[in-house]
């Protein structure tokens, strides 16, 4: 007796129920797996970027939205700062702090966002020229892979670049076209979407004609330079610093950004603990999505259990011929939580492709409205975990009638039939 063969097509007997219960549980481990394939990508996203940076000094605001935008640049600046404010922070002789980024943001380019800083932000994130060369001149730019491959844009190719990140393009500055010099490999960090320039060229955008900087043939080295370059110029403003602390941080490190918060007219913000809390605002809403989930898989294990105790009654004459027919009362238990088992696996592998395949349709929306890459052909190893319990739910659900299947009294039974 093939009981495989057998379980199968008492499970499709009746078609349209098995379909129910398998199309409901599909749902609940469907969004369960899109729920961890969307938190595991966008957590790698988040933490990828965070780049060892320990602090974030800008202008008074939200930590929070001083986090996004000088990190992930998602959201709108808090507002610029004086160098004169900040210079103590830029100091490369600082004894607490390893490496300062400087940032000055503002502009756009079709969405994508510029930004003034210096040639070791590209270091930060691991950033290696595929074409080209870094900035040098006045108004070069080097940018990110994800800017050329949706932007089409190539060495020598120059634009124009909008004020905020609006695409409008009545509101560009016609008088200062950038030029691209140098396009980045592909790194899956924020650097991907970035448009980079030296400071001086986002200043030099902004400034009225009369005070424009005759820097188009000028250029800043490498290095500690560009920093130089900005500590003489202590009445210009920049967006942020992005600081990394000094390998043996200490009790002073600690206090940094309590001391620049309360003592000064700046902001600092620890990336680290602004993401954390982002992660638990957002951990409500996927926590409740993940609890309905949860609860559709247990009412298709409740509906696994009706739909098997019902056929069981309904087949008891049937069970008791087969009896008759020389099967063993433990073929009878076999059979039943096979028929149990086969509708969890097969309505885990239904959710299972329904998951992925869901994050592979949004995986398009979410990258042209953030610009990052996600997927839904990468795997998790709690899927694994997913797969067992709903293992265990159909062996459970089908326990009580494969039991009763045991305990069929094939006399009784073939006379009241």
């Amino acid at each position: 007796m093939n009981l495989l063969k057998l379980s199968w097509k008492n499970l499709f007997a009746k078609p349209l129920s098995t379909l129910l219960t398998l199309v409901l549980f599909a749902l609940g481990v469907g969004l369960i797996i899109f729920l961890i394939l969307f938190n595991q990508q966008l957590q790698n996203k988040f933490n990828s970027n965070l780049a060892s940076i320990d602090l974030v000094i800008g202008a008074k605001g939200s930590p929070l939205q001083l986090i996004l935008c000088n990190m992930y640049h998602i959201d709108a600046p808090t507002g610029n700062i004086k160098i004169e404010e900040a210079k103590a922070f830029l100091n490369p002789n600082h004894p607490l702090i390893d490496k300062a980024y400087p940032l000055s943001l503002g502009d756009s380019y079709q969405g994508f966002r510029i930004v003034g800083t210096t040639h070791e932000f590209v270091d930060l994130y691991k950033g290696k020229i595929a074409e080209g060369h870094l900035w040098g001149h006045h108004a070069e730019t080097v940018i990110g892979s994800l800017v050329a491959e949706r932007k089409g844009l190539k060495i020598g190719d120059t634009f124009l670049s909008n004020h905020g990140l609006l695409e409008d393009v009545d509101m560009n500055h016609g008088d200062h076209p950038f030029k691209v010099v140098g396009i980045l490999k592909p790194t899956d960090a924020v650097i991907d979407q970035l448009i980079l320039t030296s400071t001086e060229s986002i200043w030099d955008v902004h400034a009225p004609h009369e005070d424009d900087h005759d820097h188009e043939e000028e250029g800043h080295d490498h290095g500690d330079n560009e920093i130089d370059f900005l500590l003489k110029n202590p009445d210009k403003e920049i967006t942020s610093i992005l600081v990394r602390f000094t390998g043996k941080t200490n009790y002073q490190a600690l206090n940094m950004q309590r001391g620049i918060n309360e003592n000064t007219d700046l902001q600092a913000a620890s990336p680290a603990i602004e993401i954390n809390r982002l992660y638990n605002l957002m951990g409500v809403g996927e926590r409740a999505l993940r609890m309905i989930a949860i609860l559709i898989i247990i009412v298709s294990g409740l509906s696994i259990f009706i739909s098997l105790y019902n056929a069981l009654k309904e087949r008891k004459y049937e069970l008791a011929l087969m009896r008759t027919m020389g099967a063993y009362r433990s073929q009878m238990l076999w059979m039943i939580l096979l028929e149990g088992l086969i509708m969890a696996i097969v309505g885990f592998v239904a959710g299972w492709v329904l998951g992925h395949a869901g994050m592979e349709v949004m995986s398009g929306s979410l990258r042209e409205e953030y610009n990052y890459r996600f997927t839904g052909w990468i795997f998790n190893d709690q899927e694994w975990i997913i797969l067992v319990i709903s293992i265990g739910i159909g062996i459970i659900s089908a326990i009580i009638p494969a039991w009763n299947a045991y305990r069929t009294d094939i006399v009784h039974t073939l006379t009241e039939g």
